[in-house]
């Protein structure tokens, strides 16, 4: 869907770079994650490669039940309390981590135990949270940082009508006359 604003040759590049990178990295990633199971497995032996494996679905899905619980039981204290769930806790970067053990292999294993740690989950989130403030920072006009400055109506046949919020902070006066009907 096009929103009628252009968009910058910065982020188009950007684009095209993730495009061109991440299958590269997807797949040295999976190649080294099998080399290493081979090694193991030449090693130690096939049993021992498949019980790391199950041990490993086995553990992250331990992990991501526990840090569902937790979220859980922090949305419902919250509510009970009238507010809002604790900022943080750790139960997303638990749960990425429970989802690094199941994936199979031994490089997402060991990062997923690493990101279990609690100094490793406030640095990670740390990372995530600068990095996040960053990019909207230097966010394009149209893009979701810019959402602030432009609102978009929707009309009933289903276009979409580009504009402007302008806040009009003074009280109503009746001296200019009545004011205009809401229409839907």
């Amino acid at each position: 869907m096009t929103t009628g604003v252009p968009t910058s040759p910065h982020t188009a590049r950007r684009r095209s770079r993730l495009r061109r990178y991440l299958p590269l990295g997807i797949a040295a990633w999976l190649v080294l994650e099998i080399w290493l199971l081979t090694l193991v497995a030449g090693a130690a032996g096939g049993p021992t490669v498949f019980l790391l494996l199950v041990a490993g679905l086995v553990a992250g899905a331990a992990v991501i039940k526990r840090a569902g619980r937790r979220a859980f039981a922090s949305l419902n204290e919250a509510v009970r309390q009238g507010g809002s769930p604790a900022r943080g806790g750790g139960n997303g970067l638990m749960m990425l981590g429970g989802l690094l053990l199941i994936i199979p292999g031994l490089v997402s294993d060991a990062a997923g135990l690493l990101l279990l740690l609690p100094p490793v989950q406030r640095a990670v989130s740390r990372l995530a949270e600068n990095a996040l403030e960053k990019s909207l920072r230097r966010v394009a006009p149209g893009s979701l940082g810019d959402v602030f400055q432009q609102a978009r109506m929707h009309r009933p046949d289903g276009k979409v009508v580009p504009g402007e919020v302008i806040r009009d902070d003074a009280p109503y006066d009746a001296s200019r006359g009545p004011r205009p009907p809401l229409t839907r």
